[in-house]
């Protein structure tokens, strides 16, 4: 099975499951929303939401900026049927494609990205986050909430120990904790410091951490 069709699997139930599966679900999707600095007073800010699965972290911009003109590219289409669903009504633009790869016309104030970059390998994430800057207007900001890799390997075997026992006594079905666990196959994670790099790296002024809590980080950086 190839990862859109395991997460193509889950669509329905993706949403109610993330907020059983990460524990900090609340934070992860709303703290950086206060921080974002848009490069001009526009009303309606061009996002782009890479991996965006069923909108989720798009709805949390929404209540930030309710007139943003959204963009969302996932490699599933089960998982953008749903976000098709959530914003009815909505004029917004969704992609079945692959985000490293599509050619994307025009340029945008702000993009987003949640628990998708880390199924990248380390070269993949290096030239993404150098497009992501090359799509950005010059004080655009690129805002990632994802999984992240702990320099040290027994810190990290700590850290997935306790995400593993909080996903266990989260109130998910057996299957639907064995299927958590199946998808971490996917994962790629890397360490923060380096992400925190290569950001810098491709050009970014601002580069920061806002917040972690263990295996969970959201990385703010502004061009």
């Amino acid at each position: 099975m190839q990862i859109q069709e395991s997460f193509g699997h889950i669509a329905k139930e993706y949403d109610i499951q993330r907020k059983k599966i990460i524990s900090c679900y609340d934070d992860l999707y709303s703290v950086a929303l206060p921080l974002i600095k848009l490069p001009s007073s526009i009303p309606s800010p061009r996002v782009l939401d890479i991996g965006a699965g069923t909108g989720l972290f798009s709805s949390f911009i929404l209540k930030s900026y309710p007139l943003s003109r959204i963009t969302l590219i996932d490699l599933s289409s089960e998982m953008l049927a749903v976000a098709k669903e959530r914003f009815r009504g909505r004029n917004f633009t969704y992609i079945v494609d692959d985000y490293t790869q599509h050619e994307y016309p025009g340029a945008f104030d702000l993009v987003i990205s949640s628990l998708s970059i880390h199924h990248l390998t380390a070269a993949a994430k290096k030239n993404l986050y150098g497009k992501i800057y090359g799509l950005l207007v010059p004080g655009g900001t690129f805002i990632n909430a994802d999984q992240i890799l702990s320099p040290s390997s027994e810190l990290e075997r700590r850290e997935d120990l306790l995400w593993r026992k909080e996903v266990q006594n989260s109130g998910l079905t057996i299957p639907e904790i064995k299927s958590t666990f199946e998808r971490t196959r996917y994962d790629d994670p890397s360490p923060l410091e380096d992400q925190l790099l290569w950001l810098k790296g491709v050009g970014f002024s601002i580069v920061d951490t806002i917040y972690k809590r263990y295996r969970f980080a959201v990385i703010l950086s502004e061009k």
